[in-house]
């Protein structure tokens, strides 16, 4: 039996990750649907087409310290280990909000949220399991000055990352961005894509020989509400599609170029 889990998947490319997922899965498989908001959930385990795996719903605020490691507790109780899981939970930014007031909530949810799916979940992962986090094409060195490179090279721990974030989210709320970008997705990204490359460096022996992959992936631009604020997405896949990529990756077996990397349509994009 296959038990996934999908954060953030109460609308757009979560909520498609979740009825792909499930549609090429079987009835004896569990697809757990979690978000922050119980009707939210509830409302999207019903829109949920028949056929295939159980969608499950479940809260899960990955904002709260505690959420992730008690939820991963009670999977572990149910089902002895997990196969899939993709953290796609992600805080959105529109051009007219200001850093300095959502930076704190902003790093909770997808920075230290990500960590913390890493910590809690990483070791509940069973043979040929797969642990994804959607991350962007931002996320790469290229976007971010030199100077600030080993920032993101030099950890070898996830504390040590959450303390990188942390110190670039004290500059932006002291206003001591200097070489910072002022496109906070950029740093966010990039640490995400950072946390993903420590996890997998110090496991990749171990998974290696267990067939399990840990990476990030990159969707593409997708056409949604939020991505229209900044963009024209006019032309962009569909939530559904964008999410047929990121759902081969989850199934398909291991490539072991792809372990630690961040990927876009199968193929690594360099980080640096």
């Amino acid at each position: 039996m296959t038990v996934a889990l999908i954060t953030g998947a109460t609308q757009g490319l979560g909520l498609a990750l979740v009825e792909g997922l499930a549609q090429r899965l079987e009835p004896t498989d569990t697809v757990y649907l979690t978000g922050r908001d119980a009707n939210r959930v509830m409302t999207a385990v019903r829109s949920m087409p028949g056929g295939g795996a159980r969608v499950r719903g479940e809260l899960f605020d990955v904002a709260d310290p505690r959420a992730a490691q008690q939820l991963a507790d009670q999977i572990e109780e149910r089902h002895g280990g997990i196969d899939i899981v993709i953290g796609n939970a992600v805080m959105r930014v529109g051009p007219d909000d200001e850093p300095r007031e959502i930076i704190d909530h902003y790093t909770q949810v997808n920075n230290f949220g990500t960590t913390r799916l890493l910590r809690a979940f990483a070791p509940l992962l069973r043979d040929n399991g797969k642990l994804l986090v959607v991350a962007s094409s931002l996320g790469t060195l290229h976007h971010l000055a030199p100077v600030l490179h080993e920032r993101f090279t030099t950890p070898s721990t996830l504390d040590e990352i959450d303390e990188q974030i942390a110190r670039w989210r004290d500059a932006v709320k002291d206003r001591r961005v200097s070489a910072w970008p002022a496109f906070v997705n950029i740093p966010s990204k990039i640490g995400q894509v950072a946390a993903v490359r420590v996890l997998a460096h110090q496991r990749r022996e171990e998974d290696a020989r267990r067939g399990i992959l840990i990476a990030s992936v990159c969707p593409g631009m997708i056409n949604t509400p939020t991505s229209a604020l900044w963009w024209d997405v006019s032309t962009a896949p569909t939530p559904a599609q964008a999410a047929t990529a990121v759902l081969d990756l989850a199934l398909d077996p291991v490539k072991p170029e792809q372990y630690g990397e961040l990927i876009r349509d199968g193929e690594v994009i360099p980080f640096s």
